[in-house]
């Protein structure tokens, strides 16, 4: 072999070399292109099937959690409890002492409404204030629908034997004013009523008083009122503070209205 076909092999051999290194590097790289989409669109996957399951969560939490009816309970303990749609409490919330110490002695959280109910109406404290001539009202709060419908009606059935007790329904729009004064929205209606007649009541005083003297000095105030109109006087501006009476008012109260408009 002569020195040209000697450099010519070793030529080639060089370029074989070279070729092998770069189909081998093509074909690595190629590999490793294919794995990483492989891992990609696998973690994509496992991405949106986390997201899918987070959002089914968080929606059914609010779903479960979000009260579609209110009841608003006042006799003095002053309680609401937030019903979900499937009539389970979700929710119990206090708005004066005994209404707080009427929570502590009940466990009625998760539990169907009407059960809770029977609960409430069972607990020896409430049946001493209804056998001692207290009143109690029930609010049913919800906008109009079959739910709302529904519980109005086991309710006025559920208290139909009991004494001094009633039911009025209401809308939920209603119920923020209540709040932000710090009532339940049982206590803020007979604040409104009661601020018709006595423009100094507050809010603090009503939350502070029963159901029954509530209602035994709106009658009074009424009937003040009256005998002042038709004395020619200046009607309830004169009555000062008189809701302070509290049970010293004695008359008997004049049943509840049943139903808003």
């Amino acid at each position: 072999m002569d020195m040209n076909d000697m450099l010519k092999e070793i030529f080639d051999q060089v370029q074989a070399e070279e070729e092998l290194k770069n189909n081998t590097r093509a074909f690595l790289l190629q590999k490793t292109k294919g794995y990483t989409k492989t891992k990609m669109a696998n973690y994509q996957h496992f991405i949106s099937a986390a997201i899918c399951f987070l959002l089914v969560l968080i929606g059914g939490h609010w779903f479960y959690f979000t009260p579609t009816v209110e009841l608003s309970i006042d006799i003095n303990p002053s309680i609401e409890l937030g019903i979900n749609r499937f009539d389970t409490v979700v929710s119990v919330n206090s708005y004066n002492e005994d209404g707080q110490g009427l929570m502590d002695s009940l466990d009625i959280k998760y539990m169907d409404y009407t059960k809770a109910m029977d609960q409430i109406l069972d607990n020896k404290n409430i049946i001493a204030l209804l056998s001692n001539n207290e009143i109690m009202t029930i609010g049913v709060i919800g906008t109009k629908g079959a739910q709302s419908s529904r519980i109005l009606s086991d309710i006025e059935s559920c208290i139909a034997k009991e004494r001094n007790t009633y039911c009025y329904f209401a809308h939920p729009q209603e119920v923020e004013s209540a709040h932000q004064m710090g009532l339940s929205y049982g206590k803020y209606r007979a604040f409104l009523e009661m601020q018709v007649l006595d423009p100094n009541i507050t809010p603090e005083k009503i939350k502070h008083m029963t159901m029954r003297e509530i209602h035994d000095c709106i009658a009074d105030l009424s009937s003040d009122d009256k005998n002042e109109k038709q004395a020619g006087g200046y009607g309830y501006h004169s009555f000062g503070n008189k809701y302070e009476c509290g049970k010293g008012c004695g008359r008997k109260s004049n049943q509840m209205q049943t139903n808003d408009e």
